[in-house]
């Protein structure tokens, strides 16, 4: 409980109107995409740097706990109080503070959404690449705390790979700065790379550099149906093993298909097991003759149908399966726990055939869905929370799956964070030496353990 002397100080740092702490007001923050709930004595949000920074000295100074929040998509748990505290949220600090084509970087606050800075970019003939699914809601802010990626990812890489320098306000109200323009840096430790996929546990993010790349002058895009879920997953080895590397390949099996198929008037062959969705880009020749050779790879390898877009907005329309994929499953029961276990990418059959027998064994009901060309799977076991039979087995399920997937040299995420969702499980990846390792870390930027504290450490 914060005492109302605590809460008067905290509104004259930033007006009453940026905190709240209403009934119904803590609610819509008591959740994000994972789901339980956990409700914070109030909600702040600053309009800029030096106000976070008066924050957080008071907060340090009153040991209250203080969550980060983004857009509250990630589903993980990672941006609720869970020991309680106060959410910073960042919806006003939401702007793109420039765009240095010269340079191929940007400056942005935390709270700009993803595919707004993905449009702004576009008009310079540039592209900012990591591009997850919850583009359209998520923050970069976010997307940094999270190390996100997307379906570029197997191509372009995830957050990381694009982050030059932050501005980040430490527990203690201290403000630093990390890295820079430069696209070379190796001056000190890598702070800018430690604070990213942190999950708000180290500082709190108020300025951030990103890296550029050109805009790709042609794409192409396909589409191959499989009618053996096996046959799809060699395809994605195959192709990659064979030297291509397509700016996407995305894999959707029979379950996700029919639920789509309901939700969206999406029509697949009785026979399709499977879908690939490939996408490759770059020189408009180049684009051309992989295009062909992948078409090729598909239907050698058991494709029953392979079907190639030309147009945008044929394109647009082979997308729109695997875009309305979260939403349609979501519709089927009243929960959906989305995995995120990843492995090596010529390890994805065994993976996949794995999951097939888990879903089996436990008898739950279990969709497929994988950023297939770099191994990162995303089972969707569809639930009920309040069935707790069914959701004993689910338990049982995912240590199975991640104990199968550590076992071949994966990781329990490839983008989506630890967060509660699987804290438990950090020891199948880490040793006590190496936990203890990022203890350590997280008690010299935050001493008094106040940023997102039961978090995944």
């Amino acid at each position: 409980m914060i005492i109302d002397s605590i809460k008067d100080e905290f509104r004259q740092i930033v007006g009453d109107e940026w905190f709240l702490d209403t009934p119904e007001d803590l609610v819509v923050y008591s959740y994000d995409g994972f789901l339980p709930e956990f409700k914070p004595s109030g909600v702040i949000v600053p309009g800029d740097r030096d106000e976070i920074s008066k924050i957080m000295g008071v907060a340090n100074r009153e040991k209250i706990n203080i969550i980060p929040r983004g857009a509250g998509t990630n589903i993980c748990g990672s941006s609720v109080a869970r020991e309680g505290g106060i959410i910073i949220a960042f919806h006003r600090l939401n702007k793109i503070l420039e765009i240095d084509r010269e340079s191929m970087c940007a400056v942005v606050q935390p709270g700009v959404v993803n595919a707004d800075l993905q449009k702004a970019v576009a008009g310079y003939g540039l592209m900012y690449p990591p591009d997850p699914a919850s583009m359209f809601v998520s923050t970069i802010g976010g997307n940094v705390a999270l190390n996100a990626g997307g379906p570029r990812g197997v191509k372009y890489g995830v957050t990381r790979d694009y982050l030059l320098g932050l501005e980040v306000v430490l527990p203690s109200g201290e403000v630093i700065n990390t890295g820079g323009k430069a696209l070379k840096n190796a001056s000190g430790y890598d702070l800018t790379r430690l604070m990213c996929g942190s999950e708000g546990t180290l500082g709190i993010l108020t300025e951030i550099i990103i890296r550029l790349v050109p805009l790709a002058p042609a794409r192409a895009t396909l589409q191959a149906i499989y009618s053996d879920l096996d046959d799809a997953a060699t395809t994605v080895s195959a192709i990659i093993g064979s030297g291509i590397v397509p700016a996407t390949l995305e894999l959707i099996d029979r379950t996700v298909l029919d639920v789509i198929s309901d939700y969206g008037g999406a029509r697949f062959s009785k026979e399709a097991e499977a879908l690939l969705l490939i996408e490759v880009d770059g020189e408009e020749s180049l684009v051309e003759a992989q295009g062909k050779r992948i078409e090729e790879f598909c239907k050698e390898r058991g494709a029953v149908q392979v079907e190639r877009a030309s147009t945008p907005e044929e394109a647009e329309k082979l997308w729109q399966a695997r875009r309305t994929a979260f939403g349609a499953v979501a519709s089927l029961r009243p929960n959906c726990i989305v995995e995120d276990a990843t492995v090596p990418v010529k390890m994805l059959p065994a993976m996949i055939r794995k999951i097939v027998e888990i879903t089996k064994k436990y008898d739950l009901k279990i969709g497929v869905l994988a950023h297939a060309g770099d191994g990162n799977l995303h089972p969707l076991i569809m639930t009920d929370l309040r069935d707790r039979e069914e959701m004993a087995r689910i338990d049982k399920a995912m240590e199975e799956l991640y104990e199968t997937a550590i076992g071949m040299g994966g990781t329990l995420s490839g983008e989506h964070g630890i967060g509660i969702a699987k804290d438990r499980f950090m020891g199948m990846e880490f040793n006590e030496a190496s936990i203890e390792l990022m203890r350590g870390i997280k008690r010299v930027f935050d001493p008094n353990n106040i940023l997102n504290p039961g978090s995944f450490l």
